[in-house]
């Protein structure tokens, strides 16, 4: 339980302190083009503790599921020519801690609520620190500020954990031996009894066996001893291996099983009418156990791209995972372990880690880490998607802007002015409403049928 709890905590405070970078990312460039920021915030709700330092007011508050820092002038003045106080966070966006909220009547009240009491909120003579009155490019970096140093994060996580401790990779030790042949196509998982034994069983192989030559070929990979295996079905072959310390002889005949094919990338291929295509190859029925290799500095970046392309698809495809995500709540599916999960989900498999008797301290230490990495590249790849109140819709308006203005130079016309992305208050808080909901289904399914990757 210990363990676990403190598996559970590493995440909280990485989470915290990736947060909190987060929200530096947004301050630093915004202090230094002159932006007046009044508050910074670790998390949302009632404030725990927080210390003015000079014109702004820095704290943590109650609910650690998020940060903003609060700028003035975000939203272009209205029309007195005043500007308002705004945040980079979800809720601040909406209503400003201690003014007071007011019930819309419709839709297009929000956009007036955007824009009001801007006298009483911004100093005077302090309209020329206002965030609409930067230039667009400052306004991008300020924005962009906060994900790349989400993005700067994971890349420094995984290069400690890619070259401080290596990445997962078959080793030449065998890792499990199946009781049973059972083909690819089979809909059992389990044996049962009748079921032939399989070849690797029945000659005696145990997990940690390692794997010295076969048929007087020195084996130096698990692909390798992969190869042979496949070719050579009805072929008894002599096995050597190292068992506590001792070489071992072995003789084992593969049997001739049906297997799916694959791609380079593991992925099953299908034909033209979209059923899996199998092959009929030698099967041992071992699998390798993994050891972690350390990798190059050059292994770093190909990594972390890979982890942003697999959170980009899973956004692309967020509906449908997020129906299988309540199917799977509400009936007796199983959860996706692949699919998305809550702040309460990730802490779940931390601490599941942290607590796992079988595997090393080392290997603790490393999942936990590429666990860290990956909340990051989340963190990076979600704030760019361009819907305010994210930072990429703040990025989109301040783009739109650009783009206005150049064709209005271009073509000789009146400068438009800033974009009012007041108007887009009703989208922003149907957004966020969507973005509660959908947390309150990954934690409710994170509590009730949490994503089993152990068994």
């Amino acid at each position: 339980m210990l363990l676990y709890i403190l598996g559970v905590a590493v995440v909280v405070v990485g989470l915290a302190l990736s947060i909190g970078l987060h929200e530096i990312g947004h301050l630093v460039p915004a202090k230094l083009f002159g932006v007046k920021v009044t508050q910074y915030m670790i998390g949302f709700g009632p404030t725990l503790w927080s210390k003015r330092k000079g014109e702004t007011e820095y704290g943590v508050k109650a609910i650690p599921m998020g940060g903003y820092i609060s700028m003035i002038g975000m939203f272009p003045p209205s029309n007195d020519g005043a500007a308002r106080p705004n945040s980079t966070g979800f809720f601040n966006q909406l209503v400003q801690e201690g003014e007071p909220v007011k019930k819309p009547s419709a839709l297009g009240t929000l956009v007036d609520d955007a824009r009001q009491a801007s006298a009483d909120t911004i100093g005077e003579g302090e309209d020329h620190r206002a965030f609409y009155k930067l230039p667009v490019f400052k306004r991008i970096i300020i924005m962009l500020g906060g994900p790349f140093m989400n993005l700067l994060i994971a890349v420094v996580l995984f290069g400690v954990l890619l070259m401080g401790f290596g990445s997962t990779q078959a080793s030449t030790t065998v890792g499990s031996v199946s009781a049973c042949v059972l083909p690819a196509t089979s809909d059992r998982q389990t044996c049962a009894d009748g079921d032939e034994a399989a070849p690797g069983a029945a000659a005696g192989l145990e997990p940690g066996d390692r794997l010295v030559s076969i048929d007087g070929t020195e084996i130096t990979s698990w692909e390798q001893s992969t190869a042979i295996i496949r070719e050579s079905s009805g072929t008894p072959l002599q096995v050597i291996v190292e068992r506590d310390g001792a070489e071992q002889t072995l003789v084992i005949t593969p049997k001739l099983t049906e297997r799916y094919v694959t791609d380079d990338a593991n992925q099953i291929i299908t034909d033209a009418g979209g059923d899996p295509q199998t092959v009929e190859v030698g099967f041992v029925g071992i699998g390798p156990a993994g050891e972690l290799v350390q990798q190059p500095v050059t292994a770093v970046l190909p990594a972390v791209g890979e982890n942003i392309s697999g959170v980009f698809h899973m956004i692309l495809n967020l509906p449908q995972r997020l129906i299988d995500v309540a199917n799977a709540a509400f009936g007796p599916g199983e959860r996706d372990p692949n699919g998305p999960i809550s702040v309460v989900g990730v802490g779940r498999v931390a601490g599941e880690i942290a607590s796992i008797d079988t595997i090393p301290l080392q290997t603790k230490a490393a999942s936990l880490i590429g666990l860290l990495a990956s909340l990051n590249i989340a963190l990076f790849v979600f704030n760019l998607v361009p819907l305010m109140p994210l930072d990429g819709g703040h990025v989109a308006g301040a783009l739109w802007e650009g783009i206005r203005r150049w064709f209005a130079k271009l073509f000789k016309r009146r400068d438009p002015g800033p974009v009012d992305t007041a108007k887009l208050m009703p989208l922003t808080f149907a957004v966020v409403v969507v973005l509660g909901g959908m947390s309150l289904l990954l934690i409710y399914a994170d509590i009730v049928k949490p994503v089993n990757l152990f068994g």
